[in-house]
């Protein structure tokens, strides 16, 4: 029987060096290892050994048992991953791998973020969930301000509001950080209006603010160039004129040429040929203080920027509807 067992051994070790495929495995474990195989086979002849011969035998037979089963498995396991490989057939023609891309504001988003980078400003980011004092109190809008009506606002309980600006995050940042300050900060507000071509309950601000000494309407406006020039890669036309906001004085409206019809008017610029982009102004000495700066040191100027309004204006989108609207059509293209 120990011949038997050795031989068997070897002769399935040469058996398994030249097989030719996974089919072939199969057949093999079955003739040796199956319960008809011709292991067990041999292993019935145990009973008939002399008593003194089967400890020794029978711890033999389990060893070789055992091998068996590891050269089986290690087998198994190269063949299977040849037969993964075979599956692959580099001749056929490739399968489109869908991918996503950046949303066209993320990308508009991420150009102002590198361009205001380079001017020294951080980037900040805060709640869109807000209280009453940030989004309208601490910015000089008490209760009983008419400025309140302007912002069609969504009121939550609790005197909480979804924020129609990114202005909240002015006196937060400066309570936070003090001054000398300078940082933007883009995100998501919300309005209750009537939508169309040019207006959304749901778009993108970017929110910036700089406080130091000296601040004056000319760091103001040479900002504002600065970051137009990035993002069109051009010169782009632009008007200054008076607008009230209750958190700076003076208070302007930057308004920009309308790109989607170059001025010659379009439903996105209301026929004007022009586009408000560009609230700004030097903040006001009681949002200064909200902040507990001291205004009588320190002077700044802030803006409110229209993120999704220069999205279409830099790609040409006369429907502000379309960028929020889920449509796979539309974002392909960018």
């Amino acid at each position: 029987m120990e011949n038997k067992l050795k031989s068997l051994r070897n002769l399935i070790e040469r058996e398994l060096q030249e097989i030719k495929d996974s089919g072939k495995l199969e057949e093999l474990k079955n003739k040796y290892l199956g319960r008809k195989g011709e292991l067990n086979q041999i292993l019935k002849g145990l009973k008939d050994l002399a008593e003194s011969e089967r400890p020794r035998l029978g711890q033999l037979a389990n060893e070789v048992k055992e091998e068996l089963a590891v050269l089986f498995a290690k087998s198994e396991k190269v063949w299977s991953s040849k037969g993964q490989a075979e599956d692959l057939d580099p001749s056929l023609p490739g399968i489109k791998n869908e991918v996503g891309t950046l949303h066209p504001s993320t990308l508009v988003q991420y150009e102002i973020e590198s361009a205001f980078s380079q001017m020294g400003f951080a980037v900040y980011d805060g709640p869109q969930l807000e209280s009453d004092y940030y989004n309208f109190t601490a910015l000089n809008i008490p209760a009983d301000h008419p400025a309140r009506d302007t912002q069609d606002t969504f009121w939550l309980e609790g005197n909480n509001l979804l924020r129609t600006h990114t202005s909240n995050l002015q006196v937060r940042m400066l309570q936070k950080y003090g001054a000398p300050f300078r940082g933007i900060f883009p995100g998501r507000v919300s309005r209750y209006e009537s939508t169309d071509a040019s207006h959304d309950h749901t778009f993108f601000q970017l929110e910036g603010l700089m406080v130091d000494k000296d601040i004056t309407i000319g760091n103001l406006i040479a900002t504002m160039k600065a970051l137009l020039s990035a993002v069109f890669k051009r010169e782009v036309d632009v008007r200054l004129r008076p607008g009230f906001f209750p958190f700076v004085e003076p208070g302007f409206e930057m308004d920009i040429k309308c790109l989607v019809c170059e001025g010659k008017g379009c439903s996105v610029c209301k026929q004007s040929g022009w586009v408000e982009l560009m609230p700004c102004g030097m903040v006001h000495p009681k949002v200064l203080e909200a902040g507990n700066i001291d205004s009588k040191i320190y002077s700044g100027f802030a803006f409110g920027l229209g993120l999704t309004r220069m999205v279409m204006m830099k790609y040409r989108i006369d429907d502000i509807r379309l960028l929020e609207s889920g449509d796979l059509r539309f974002l392909k293209q960018f």
